[in-house]
């Protein structure tokens, strides 16, 4: 009995872990999707680098109550999946999401963001951010904007000192 007691507290510890180490963390209900589509989301998590698991309720609700998100107890009643990111903070909300579109089957309960538990709002916000990519290339428009406009200006009054000129 003992030896089935440390591994559940093993269990715990590691859920616990993988809470605190995550950048984000996004609680699922994947009642209704068939294996198929099942092994396929996994397949597009594990690509983007994203570790997708399926815990016993009462075991993440433990591990919740140690990380100190007891917030998301709430939301850990039914068939529950957790998406764990330890890089990308967008990536598995938007993957998500993104599935969570073309089968109605999946829901998206709610998760923690940056240690921070989060509602079903704020992860749908987040998965509406484009990438890393495409922040950098918002940030370098931006960026540009004035340095292009004032190459505008200074084209436009050379080419009017020279109709002036002429």
């Amino acid at each position: 009995m003992s030896a089935v007691i440390e591994q559940k507290k093993q269990l715990v510890e590691e859920i616990t872990e993988k809470f605190r180490a995550s950048q984000t963390s996004v609680v699922v209900d994947y009642r209704g999707l068939d294996v198929a589509e099942v092994t396929a989301l996994r397949k597009e998590l594990r690509d983007a680098g994203i570790d997708f698991k399926v815990y016993k309720n009462t075991m993440t609700r433990r591990a919740v109550e140690a990380a100190e998100l007891t917030d998301l107890s709430e939301v850990l009643v039914g068939p529950t999946a957790i998406a764990f990111s330890n890089d990308d903070v967008v990536a598995p909300a938007r993957i998500l999401n993104n599935f969570m579109k073309e089968h109605e089957a999946l829901e998206i309960k709610g998760g923690v963001i940056e240690g921070k538990v989060a509602t079903l709002e704020q992860i749908q916000e987040l998965a509406e951010l484009p990438n890393y990519e495409g922040m950098v290339s918002m940030l370098l428009s931006v960026l540009q904007a004035p340095i292009r406009n004032f190459a505008y200006v200074t084209k436009a009054v050379a080419e009017q000192k020279e109709e002036q000129g002429a």
